[in-house]
C-alpha cells in the first residue's frame, strides 16, 4: 500500500492586461535609464496594472486560478482550501483569499492568507502539503499574487526599488496522490519536504512600514507621501543575504532528501535580481541553464515569482513530466526557504 503525498497537478499565471511596461516607460517618471537598469537588475520590463479602482490582487489572480483548475482537469467544486499569498492584499481585512473565494464563487471552504512575502509561495507550498498529507484536504489552490505597483513610489526618490517590481499572479493545484517509491531515486510525482526560516531581527531592512499599528494610528497624515509609507529596502544588506540563504537552504533540502545538485534538472527559484541567479548557480556548482530566469521579463513579482517561473518553464519546454525541481527563495521578515518535488 501506498502513502500518501501531494503534488503539483495544475499550474496557472496572469498578468494585467495592457499592463506592459518596459525599461524605457520608467523613465517619465524618474530619472533612470533602461541601461542602467537592466545592468543593475537584469530587468527589461514588467507588468504594472492601471492605477484604478476596479482592479485588486484578488481579480488579478482570478484568471490564473481559473487556468490552474482547468490544467488539472478539476472543478472548482473540488476545491477543499484556499490558500493566498501575498503582500500587496485587496484591504487591511479581510484577507484576499476571500475576496478571491467570490470571485471563484466557492462558499464554505476554508481561505487563508499568508504574509511572507517573496518567501511566501514556499511557505503556502508547505501548509498545502502538509494538510494533503495529513488526510484532512485532498485539493488545494495555492496563490501567489501582487498588485505592488500601486504600493511603490514612483518618482526619482523611489527609484532604487521601485524599477524591481512587477504586478502578476500564479496559481496551482496541490492534490492527494499515492506514492508507491519515496526514494530518492524514485520517478514517481510527489513533493518531497520543504524547509522553511526565518529571522525577525531583520525585519526592518525590507520593509513598508505605514500604514501600521507602530504608528500612533494606523494611518498617520504626517507620514502620507512620506519614505515610511512606501517600501523601503537595504539593498545591500538583502543581497548579500540572499545569496547566502538560498543556496544554503537548497543545500539542507537536497541533503535532507539524500540528494545533490547533480539530480536537480531544473532550478526554480524566487527571482529577484539577475546578478542573484548567477550567484546561486556558481554557490550550488551547476550550469547557469539549469537554473531557470524569468526577472528579465517580469521583475520582481514576490510571491508570484515562483509559479509565474514555473508556467514559464513548462510554456518554454525546460519543465516537464519528470523534471526534478529544486524551489528556494529569500525574502522581508527574513524569510527564507527551499522545496523539492517532481513534476
Amino acid at each position: 500500500m501506498g502513502h500518501r503525498r501531494s503534488k503539483i497537478q495544475g499550474l496557472g499565471m496572469s498578468v494585467p492586461e495592457g499592463g506592459l511596461t518596459t525599461n524605457e516607460h520608467l523613465t517619465q517618471w524618474m530619472d533612470s535609464s533602461p541601461e542602467w537598469v537592466e545592468k543593475r537588475t537584469g530587468i527589461k520590463q514588467r507588468y504594472w496594472a492601471a492605477k484604478d479602482n476596479h482592479s485588486s490582487v484578488s481579480s488579478l489572480a482570478l484568471p490564473a486560478c481559473v487556468d490552474a483548475l482547468s490544467d488539472a482537469n478539476l472543478d472548482k467544486s473540488e476545491l477543499d482550501l484556499i490558500i493566498f499569498a501575498t503582500l500587496s492584499p485587496d484591504a487591511s481585512f479581510p484577507g484576499s483569499a476571500c475576496f478571491l473565494q467570490a470571485h471563484l464563487d466557492v462558499p464554505g471552504i476554508a481561505a487563508l492568507d499568508i504574509r511572507q512575502q517573496c518567501t511566501g509561495f514556499l511557505y503556502g507550498l508547505s501548509i498545502a502539503d502538509l494538510y494533503v498529507r495529513a488526510g484532512i484536504y485532498r485539493n488545494v489552490l495555492l496563490v501567489g499574487a501582487e498588485m505592488q505597483s500601486k504600493c511603490l513610489d514612483v518618482s526619482t526618490r523611489g527609484r532604487d526599488m521601485t524599477v524591481l517590481f512587477g504586478d502578476g499572479a500564479g496559481a496551482v493545484i496541490v492534490s492527494a496522490t499515492e506514492v508507491e517509491d519515496e526514494s530518492a531515486n524514485s520517478k514517481e510525482s510527489f513533493i518531497r519536504s520543504s524547509h522553511l526560516h526565518a529571522d525577525g531581527h531583520f525585519a526592518k531592512d525590507l520593509l513598508w512600514e505605514s500604514p501600521g499599528t507602530a504608528n500612533r494610528i494606523w494611518n498617520p497624515e504626517e507620514l502620507v507621501n512620506s519614505p515610511e509609507a512606501f517600501p523601503q529596502m537595504n539593498g545591500r544588506l538583502v543581497f548579500t543575504n540572499a545569496v547566502r540563504r538560498m543556496p544554503e537552504v537548497t543545500l539542507e533540502a537536497l541533503e535532507a532528501n539524500g540528494m545533490s545538485a547533480e539530480d536537480i534538472d531544473l532550478f526554480v527559484h524566487h527571482q529577484a535580481n539577475r546578478r542573484i541567479n548567477e550567484k546561486f548557480a556558481d554557490a550550488l556548482g551547476v550550469e547557469p541553464e539549469k537554473v531557470f530566469s524569468s526577472i528579465e521579463n517580469y521583475g520582481n513579482t514576490t510571491a508570484a515569482t515562483i509559479p509565474i517561473g514555473l508556467f514559464e518553464a513548462r510554456r518554454t519546454g525546460k519543465l516537464k513530466a519528470g523534471t526534478m525541481v529544486a524551489s528556494a527563495a529569500f525574502g522581508s521578515g527574513f524569510t527564507w526557504g527551499a522545496s523539492i518535488y517532481r513534476w
